[in-house]
């Protein structure tokens, strides 16, 4: 089914073989501002025009929501069901002053089998496409108000569906929408070389956020596999690279286990890697996953740590847990194999 959520107004206009060209900005405002999902719903459009445009796409979203899960904190989670049945989830953050925070899915799964992920269990499914992205938001939207701040820290790797997230950003951002800022819309890599430095030279230029989780190499090999072919210096000067070229500090996720990567040699490694970087270190007590061979940090460890990053210059950050009750953490995302259509040849992107 095609989505008209990822279009801008003039791609309206192109699409839809629109006459006069102001009806695609009226849509645009109808679809992002107002979050109407129903063509019906578009009263300044003219009656033969809604009707044509139901007739033609039945509905404005290619996706509908499944599932709303909402923890006791404020946390909520939806599940969103695809065109084609493939599932994601979104996770809707609130803080103290109210500020509502869309965390996306950028992919149906993820390819990088980071070992502490829920995510990683899944394997990669497929990309999704901008108008997928976006739905996320709108979905969201519709059911908790109005969206401040869009995180690509969902399931998959954005960097990897860089060319649909950055439409995605392109249609957040425009003015005549939802209208969010570069710097309210964060991407979460963990440590895409080639993405990052696309970035830097084409942008969209929203903040950077890297899970660097340990700058000890043999360490992050055995928790990222990823890192196997991406050196932490290769990631170092990618970093470097999208610093000098966009000004903006970038913040370091940094997972912390018990036991694991809390001891002396990971500060030093830690203060090595940062030592030609402006960056916010933002320690995350890992999030428990069924399954996974791991243990969450005592308070004790995380207190200790971050109070030993702090008495060497580093400015730091704690996430506080939220999202646990309905697996919407940091980590737990997921929807299980068998609730995924097996179809064949769907790895990769797939555009609707």
């Amino acid at each position: 089914m095609n989505s008209l959520s990822g279009l801008l107004p003039v791609e309206l206009v192109e699409k839809l073989n629109i006459s006069p060209r102001f009806r695609g900005d009226q849509i645009f405002q109808w679809i992002h501002q107002k979050g109407v999902s129903e063509f019906e719903e578009m009263l300044n459009l003219p009656a033969s025009f809604r009707e044509r445009l139901t007739g033609e796409y039945s509905r404005v979203s290619s996706s509908t929501v499944e599932t709303v899960q909402q923890d006791k904190d404020g946390t909520a989670k939806i599940t969103i069901k695809l065109y084609d049945s493939a599932i994601v989830e979104a996770v809707l953050l609130e803080d103290e002053s109210g500020r509502k925070t869309a965390c996306v899915s950028s992919q149906v799964g993820c390819s990088l089998g980071c070992t502490f992920c829920r995510t990683a269990t899944m394997g990669l499914l497929r990309n999704l496409s901008a108008g997928e992205i976006v739905e996320q938001v709108l979905h969201l939207k519709r059911q908790f108000g109005t969206i401040a701040n869009v995180v690509f820290m969902g399931m998959g790797e954005p960097l990897l569906n860089l060319d649909e997230v950055s439409k995605a950003i392109e249609v957040l951002h425009h003015p005549d929408g939802h209208n969010i800022g570069m710097r309210k819309i964060t991407i979460s890599t963990s440590g895409i070389v080639s993405g990052i430095k696309r970035l830097a030279d084409e942008g969209p230029h929203v903040r950077l956020a890297l899970s660097l989780i340990t700058a000890d190499q043999q360490l992050r090999e055995k928790l990222m596999p990823m890192a196997k072919t991406t050196p932490l210096d290769e990631l170092q000067s990618a970093l470097q690279y999208h610093q000098k070229q966009t000004g903006r500090r970038i913040t370091l996720e940094y997972v912390l286990f018990h036991g694991i990567n809390n001891r002396q040699e990971d500060l030093r490694a830690l203060q090595r890697f940062i030592r030609s970087l402006k960056v916010l270190v933002n320690i995350i007590p890992w999030n428990p996953v069924e399954g996974l061979p791991y243990t969450e940090p005592q308070q004790s460890e995380v207190a200790a740590f971050t109070r030993t990053l702090e008495e060497a210059g580093i400015t730091t950050s704690r996430r506080f847990r939220r999202g646990r009750g309905v697996n919407g953490a940091c980590g737990q995302l997921a929807v299980p194999r068998n609730q995924q259509p097996q179809q064949p040849g769907t790895l990769g992107t797939i555009s609707p």
